[in-house]
Parts: C-alpha cells; structure tokens; sequence
C-alpha cells in the first residue's frame, strides 16, 4: 500500500511546478477574453498568451508595482470585433485606450465597475446603443471621449455626479434629447455635443432631458 503515497508525493511538487504556469490571474483571464473577441490583421496582440501568470509582460498592457493592470493601450491598431463584460474585472485599470478602431456593438455596463479609471477614449469606432448610466460609478473619472460613433439615446443624467470629470466629447453620434446643465457640464464646450440630435441645453421644469427623443 505504500506505491500510492509515494506516488502521491512525487506528483504533488511536479503539479506545484507546472500548474502556475497554466494560468493566469484574473486581469490576464480578463484581457484574454478579449483578445478572443477581437479581430487582428497586424497582430498586435500576438504576445498576448495566456500560459503567462500575469499579463504584464504583454505589449500594449502596462502594470503597477503589484502587477494590477493600470492601463490598456490598443488605440489606432486596426482591431476590430466588440468589447464583453469581462473588461469590468479590470479593478485597477485607469486609462482605457481603445480609440480610432473599428470595434462595433454595445459599451458593456460593466467598464461602470472600474472605477480607477482616469480616463476612457473609446472615439473612432462604430459603438452604438446607449452610453451606459453605469458610468456615473466612475468618480475618478477626467476624461470620457465617445464622439464619431454610432452612440443613440439621451445623455444619462447621472453622469452630472461625475465631479472630476474635465473632458467629455459625444459629438458626431446620434444622440437626442437635451443637455446636462448640473455638474461639471455647465462647463464643457458646445463642440462637445456637435452633429447630433440634441435639443441644446436643459431647461429645468420646462421640458423633460430626453425631449426629442
């Protein structure tokens, strides 16, 4: 009866050794879905392999002093395909660069959960449905660009809570209804919310926000 235990102990250390290598945290699980989702004809994503315990030996990721992921770089890369609500495990990610691509579909509700964010630029891809009001979560939030997309629905009111916020661009999407006055959006520039359908400025007690819509 001893074969087995001797077994046992001989197996045990190997899979102690093997098994780290065969995978990753959940930041690296995170950004792998993604990869799997996304198209890419110039392979900027090729190290991006999934036996590694973190990502953050992966071109275009870039990691703190703890391996958190902090910032995700893919702007301008030609990738297309569409985002999923696994990008919301990014706990400690605080610049989404996703920018001038070709991604479609809906911006998941979960990136309302990464709330480290600094700054997101999703601009330059063809995103449609509603920005999600899920965002308002964001409070370190700065910069929020989302323009020359396909973006319908109203402005969530709940994005006025964003007291951090210094940057927000909608414009050239297909947005109705009127605009936030409460906030920091008594200050961002007209050009903001160019080529869309909006109504102008809210006027309180008078119309309803998504008047037009």
């Amino acid at each position: 009866m001893a074969f087995p235990s001797a077994l046992f102990i001989f197996v045990l250390p190997l899979f102690l050794v093997i098994s780290p290598t065969l995978s990753t945290n959940s930041e690296g699980n995170a950004l792998h879905a993604l990869r799997s989702r996304l198209f890419d004809p110039k392979n900027v994503l090729q190290s991006w392999d999934p036996t590694l315990v973190n990502p953050c030996t992966w071109f275009h990721v870039t990691c703190d002093s703890n391996n958190h992921v902090v910032r995700l770089d893919l702007g301008n890369s030609n990738i297309s395909g569409s985002l999923g609500r696994e990008l919301g495990e990014l706990k400690h990610l605080q610049y989404l660069e996703l920018y001038r691509n070709n991604i479609i579909g809906k911006i998941p509700k979960e990136l309302g959960n990464l709330e480290s964010l600094v700054s997101m630029d999703l601009y330059g891809n063809k995103f449609e449905g509603k920005i999600p009001k899920s965002f308002a979560k964001l409070k370190s939030l700065r910069f929020l660009r989302l323009n020359d997309n396909k973006l319908t629905g109203s402005i969530p009111r709940e994005l006025t809570k964003l007291s951090n916020l210094k940057v927000f661009d909608v414009s050239n999407n297909d947005l109705c209804g009127t605009i936030p006055v409460d906030g920091p959006f008594g200050s961002f520039p007209m050009e903001s919310y160019a080529n869309n359908k909006l109504k102008g400025p809210e006027l309180k007690g008078l119309v309803p926000y998504d008047f037009g819509c």
